[in-house]
């Protein structure tokens, strides 16, 4: 395996030099048109009250394989090497299942690596865009290393899940719509608050709306047993290994390295919520709007009603990730 094929496993050659430019935003929001969905903002006055705030609800679950992750796969793949045949990547499902979707659009073979604990509704929806998985065990370390050898084998062009520059740009449309949808209604949100795991989405978000409407606070959300993101954030070390306890499977996995330099530069502040927290925002979501999101989704919403301070009186847009999830383990979800 090549210097640069291992830089695309791992995420770490020179991240520095290679950080995306809001500009990348707007270009891929130009390569995304008509492959994506432009997703509706919702509003509910019982949101609004249980808040105390304005709360517009940008529905990335029903986005394309129903994630936001359809945008950054989406970009990258639109931008792969000349004679590139095959794409890998590794994912705990929304972005393994955006890279198949993106893949088969063009006629590519993909492959996944997952964690053997992803689940089961992920998986199935990665095979159902026919994707080839590979399970490994459920740390960072042996996606990398299953997901390098992979590469070895077969050639294999990486699709990184959030450390790249392709990827990032495609999440930052996210932002780019909101402001845009907003102010077709006649007002710029005072706050966008986002769910951070890896970070391509809190990170594109930060450079498209830095660039769009700077008086807009960004604001990532995420789970106090998975908050390496707030911890990097706020002493200014990355953080680099943790062990996650959170029903937000989808924000398990770690800052990652470009991320987190466009996070610090662009980004207001990181709050967590706890796993109550997740589960109120996600009955709320569930039985007020009736649509149905995965608790990752639920964060964002859940840092609202957990910190009522920071938003009291505000137009606050929350991003509403995915909608991906095992239907029968709704009920443990709520215990």
């Amino acid at each position: 395996m090549s210097k640069s094929d291992q830089a695309l496993v791992t995420g770490r050659e020179n991240p520095e030099e290679d950080l995306p430019m809001a500009a990348e935003v707007f270009t891929a929001a130009q390569v995304l048109a008509g492959k994506i969905h432009r997703t509706p903002i919702l509003t509910s006055r019982a949101l609004n009250t249980a808040c105390g705030a304005e709360i517009f609800l940008k529905c990335e679950h029903l986005q394309k394989v129903g994630a936001f992750k359809a945008r950054g796969a989406a970009n990258a793949v639109a931008q792969l090497p000349a004679g590139t045949r095959r794409v890998a990547t590794h994912s705990s499902g929304n972005h393994g299942a955006a890279l198949a979707w993106a893949a088969a659009e063009q006629g590519l073979a993909c492959t996944v690596v997952m964690p053997e604990n992803a689940p089961a509704a992920k998986r199935a929806a990665v095979a159902a865009y026919g994707a080839d998985i590979v399970l490994c065990a459920p740390t960072l370390a042996a996606r990398e290393g299953t997901l390098a050898e992979l590469v070895a084998e077969t050639g294999a062009h990486v699709v990184p899940p959030f450390d790249d520059r392709r990827v990032i740009a495609g999440q930052g449309t996210v932002a780019q719509e909101i402001i845009g949808q907003c102010r077709e209604l006649g007002f710029t949100p005072d706050l966008i608050v986002a769910p951070v795991g890896g970070g391509g989405l809190l990170a594109g978000t930060g450079l498209a709306a830095s660039a769009l409407a700077p008086e807009i606070k960004v604001l990532g959300a995420e789970p106090a047993g998975a908050d390496d993101a707030q911890r990097s954030f706020r002493s200014g070390q990355r953080v680099t290994e943790q062990t996650p306890e959170t029903i937000a499977d989808g924000l398990r996995t770690t800052l990652g390295v470009r991320n987190y330099s466009i996070i610090r530069k662009t980004v207001n502040d990181i709050v967590t919520v706890s796993e109550d927290d997740i589960r109120e925002a996600l009955t709320l979501i569930w039985t007020r709007t009736k649509q149905l999101v995965e608790p990752s989704a639920a964060v964002s919403l859940a840092a609202v009603l957990a910190h009522p301070a920071r938003f009291k009186g505000k137009k606050v847009a929350v991003v509403l990730t995915g909608g991906n999830m095992d239907l029968t383990a709704i009920g443990e979800l709520l215990i």
